[in-house]
């Protein structure tokens, strides 16, 4: 069996404390750029939906603003025939 001098353990000590901070930093590091990468994506494709969900609302929007003026429009008519004598009605 080997003895080892008290500077030798010492000495181990402090490079097994030094690689698991090593590791432990390198993981952190992979785990941290993994996680960037993701969000970067996660970040386009949300950008992505949101542009077309935006797209799709204003056209809602336009066929309801065309439906509210036909109807605008009718209800004007309407008015007309069934109040020919209001001053406003022509």
């Amino acid at each position: 069996m080997i003895q080892l001098t008290e500077p030798q353990v010492w000495v181990l000590i402090g490079v097994f404390a030094t690689s698991m901070f090593g590791m432990l930093r390198m993981t952190h590091r992979s785990f941290t750029d993994l996680l960037r990468s993701e969000m970067g994506g996660l970040r386009a494709e949300m950008s992505s939906e949101f542009s077309g969900l935006r797209a799709e609302m204003n056209a809602r929007f336009e066929s309801q603003a065309k439906a509210i003026a036909h109807l605008d429009r009718d209800v004007q008519t309407l008015f007309r025939r069934v109040f020919p004598e209001y001053p406003e009605a022509n």
